[in-house]
C-alpha cells in the first residue's frame, strides 16, 4: 500500500480552508435571487396601493401628462414612500432591481480580493466604476 499524501493541484490548494469560488457563487447567486425578489415585492405593494387609491379614477387622454415630479428624483421617492404615494413605492422598487446587479458585482470585487485574484479585482473595480460613474451622469459609454 502506498501511504504517500495526494497532490493537490493548484486550485485545490488555493480554495483549501478558505472562502473558495463555489462560495462566492452561492452568495452572488442570492444576491440576485433577493434583490429581484424584494424589487417584486416592492413593486407589487405599491401597484395595489396605487389601484387602491386611483383604481376608480378615468385616465384623461386629451393632454399629454409627465411624470410627477415626487418620483424623478432620490429625494423625492423617499418622501412619497414615507406618505404611502403607490407611485413613489413603485419606483422605489426599480431602483431596488437597478441596485442588485450593482451589488453584485460590488460582492465580486469582495470576492476575489479574499482570493487574491488581482486581475478580476481590478477588472470588477473599473466596471464598478463604469457603472457608478454612467449613473451619476446620465451618460452611457
Amino acid at each position: 500500500m502506498n501511504h504517500e499524501p495526494k497532490k493537490m493541484n493548484e486550485t485545490q490548494e488555493k480554495n483549501k480552508g478558505g472562502f473558495k469560488d463555489t462560495d462566492m457563487q452561492a452568495v452572488i447567486g442570492w444576491i440576485l435571487r433577493i434583490g429581484v425578489f424584494v424589487s417584486m415585492s416592492v413593486v407589487v405593494a405599491g401597484g395595489i396601493l396605487y389601484l387602491i387609491r386611483h383604481g376608480h379614477s378615468t385616465p384623461e387622454f386629451g393632454s399629454f401628462h409627465s411624470v410627477p415630479h415626487f418620483i424623478s428624483t432620490p429625494e423625492g421617492v423617499i418622501e412619497g414612500v414615507q406618505n404611502g404615494r403607490g407611485q413613489a413605492i413603485i419606483q422605489l422598487g426599480i431602483i431596488i432591481l437597478i441596485i442588485t446587479p450593482v451589488l453584485r458585482v460590488a460582492f465580486a470585487i469582495v470576492g476575489f480580493a479574499m482570493e487574491k485574484d488581482k486581475l478580476y479585482t481590478f477588472i470588477s473595480l473599473v466596471v464598478l466604476t463604469i457603472i457608478v460613474v454612467c449613473m451619476l451622469t446620465g451618460r452611457i459609454g
